[in-house]
């Protein structure tokens, strides 16, 4: 064989046992192919390639390796900043050993001083460790992430702690962490990020079975700026987690714990009477605590504005009552309690006496509550302004009037949602007082609710503003009109839909009265709604920018009539399932889309394929729904 020893000499080696040679031989440049394999890159162990990387001059350059191979990728991933040997200026390195150069200048060095702005979201089957180590690495050189986002998982390459800790390691500006759904991860993922993101201020953890007590400790003890956490269906998270919370979190203002097994009235406890100083916000929902957690919340939670009760199955009358008299939640301004049957008419008139400032009350599912509950809580509910009542069957319209005659001085919003108490009669007490000051009536799908009720309600509300009336079958033209007329101030927003008996007459009434001030309409389902609507809408409602014509009796002179009005600023338009709507309403549509941004079509079976193509092309500045 023959070597190269120099260009100008040649040795020749005597005969001996050939060998095999798994490659060619280029002999013109005298280089074996198993010698250019033992001089790759590729050949060194992770350890060196990490020496490498984090020598490298610039946060650029770390990235466009990055883009190498995967395994380049994830050894990137896993340099710490504090790793990355900073920078100075050329020929500042002459008496410095090796192993203390400096290679990055000062203005290549971004990603140290990443200010975390930049916002992340990983759904489904881009939830993968590849992505986040690729989201680590790329957004060091653009200032930082501050806000990730995961949710979901990949089936077969979900995101694990191998990912959590590519993030920790390259982003230590990270602010907020929202983990929804994310079976492979656990602690040591957590515990990572607690090490090295010591500026993170809100941690969402929802459905993560393998997270214990053990991640969430590292976090509160490394994190002293945690201002929000939620955490929902964590089976291994308990009351270690909230005592740790409660101890080292100073600043937490909003905590929001939902179907945790392990979290009892010892880990509530201790969470409220360590933050009663600073903690606003407030949700426990289908937790084993009892009424001794209530009893906590009603006397630590002097700084609670806003409370959240729900599902809790283990919480009796005396729990309620207990915080109620505590007298704690002085400056308590919205409360939601649901499905808790400790709620009664005497808990209620106890969180009514005891919560003076208390603006905004809603009960869901709450059938233990009545008449006489609702009849003391208004008398006691002097600050109330918005009241909210959902499938509470056992009240009734003295119930909801007496809150409305009470309450006047303050309430602006009330609504009345599938509460099957209410039925289509006029009470016979006629000593209430108008309420002046509700501005906004909801009615959703109360079935015994009629056209008699209504007509009562109108008068004690003269000065509405916006009304739903959605899902009542028994609603007239007639029940319908008393309350039209009663509105002195001018409706601005109307929605009827589902209010299957009402026609045309009903709505030329509410042009003809409200038609100056009218900006929201919707009449959805309403099919005795047809063309003779439309035009006296468009003769009368020129403030009008939404309006829903969905499954309406409507055709193509309606839409004609529409297109044809002078002032008329529609921006909103809906014709969903306006079967009698054709290809004939071309030209009024592109007229009406100078000002339309949204334009919906779907299941109007005689508008052609062709034409809603015509019309994507011409009305360029509006979102059509096909």
């Amino acid at each position: 064989m023959l070597f190269s020893i120099s260009s100008h000499a040649d040795v020749y080696c005597p005969p001996r046992k050939r060998s095999r040679i798994s490659g060619p031989i280029v002999f013109g440049e005298y280089v074996f192919e198993e010698e250019k394999k033992k001089l790759s890159i590729e050949v060194l162990p992770d350890e060196c390639l990490f020496e490498i990387f984090r020598r490298m001059p610039g946060g650029q350059e770390r990235s466009a390796s990055a883009c190498v191979s995967k395994r380049w990728l994830m050894i990137l991933s896993s340099v710490r900043n504090s790793e990355i040997c900073k920078g100075t200026e050329e020929g500042s390195t002459a008496n410095k050993s090796s192993n203390d150069v400096e290679m990055t200048s000062a203005d290549e060095n971004e990603d140290a001083s990443g200010s975390g702005y930049l916002t992340r979201c990983l759904e489904g089957k881009k939830a993968t460790d590849i992505r986040l180590a690729s989201i680590a690495v790329g957004t060091a050189t653009r200032g930082g992430l501050g806000k990730l986002s995961v949710r979901g998982s990949n089936i077969t390459h979900g995101v694990t702690d191998v990912g959590l800790s590519a993030i920790s390691h390259g982003c230590p500006s990270l602010r907020a962490l929202s983990l929804w759904n994310v079976p492979l991860t656990g602690d040591e993922g957590l515990v990572e990020i607690a090490k090295e993101c010591h500026l993170l201020e809100k941690l969402d953890i929802c459905q993560s079975p393998l997270i214990s007590n053990k991640g969430l400790i590292a976090i509160a003890k490394n994190c002293p700026d945690l201002t929000s956490l939620s955490i929902e269906s964590c089976s291994k998270i308990g009351n270690e987690s909230l005592q740790a919370i409660g101890r080292y979190c100073p600043k937490l203002q909003s905590i929001t714990i939902k179907d945790c097994p392990l979290v009892g009235d010892q880990g509530v406890a201790s969470l409220l009477s360590s933050t009663s100083t600073v903690l606003r916000k407030v949700k426990f929902q289908s937790l084993s605590i009892s009424d001794f957690s209530l009893a906590i919340i009603g006397h630590y939670g002097k700084t609670i504005t806003n409370l959240v009760l729900s599902a809790l199955q283990n919480v009796s009358q005396k729990g309620f009552w207990a915080m109620g008299n505590a007298q704690g939640l002085q400056i308590l301004a919205s409360l939601t309690i649901a499905s808790c049957r400790g709620m009664t008419d005497l808990s209620l008139e106890a969180i009514g006496k005891g919560c003076p400032s208390l603006k905004q009350m809603s009960l869901r599912k709450c059938c233990f509550v009545s008449d006489n509950g609702m009849l003391a809580f208004a008398k006691t509910a002097g600050s109330l302004e918005c009241l909210q009542l959902e499938e509470c069957n056992r009240i009734t319209q003295i119930g909801v009037l007496a809150a409305l005659s009470d309450c006047n001085s303050k309430l602006k919003s009330l609504a009345l949602v599938k509460c099957m108490g209410l039925k289509d009669r006029v009470p016979q007490t006629t000593m209430l007082t108008p309420c002046e000051s509700l501005r906004s009536l909801t009615i959703r799908n109360c079935l015994g609710f009629g056209s008699a009720s209504l007509a009562f309600l109108g008068k004690l509300c003269p000065q509405l503003h916006h009304i739903e009336l959605s899902g009542l079958c028994g609603i007239t033209d007639a029940g319908l009109l008393p309350l039209l007329e009663s509105c002195e101030a001018g409706l601005v927003k109307v929605n009827l839909s589902g209010c299957l008996s009402l026609t045309d007459d009903m709505v030329l009434a509410l042009a003809r009265l409200h038609g100056g001030t009218l900006e929201v309409l919707n009449l959805e389902g309403c099919r005795n709604i047809s063309d003779a609507s439309l035009v006296a809408i468009a003769d009368s409602c020129l403030l009008l920018n939404d309006l829903d014509m969905s499954k309406c009796s409507i055709t193509d002179s309606g839409i004609a009539a529409l297109s044809h009005a002078v002032q008329l600023n529609l921006q909103i338009l809906s014709l969903f399932g306006c079967s009698k709507v054709s290809d004939k309403s071309m030209s009024s549509l592109k007229k009406l889309g100078k000002t339309l941004v949204g334009l919906n079509l779907q299941h109007c079976n005689s508008i052609s394929s062709s034409t809603v193509e015509l019309l994507v092309e011409n009305l360029w500045r509006c979102d059509i729904l096909s």
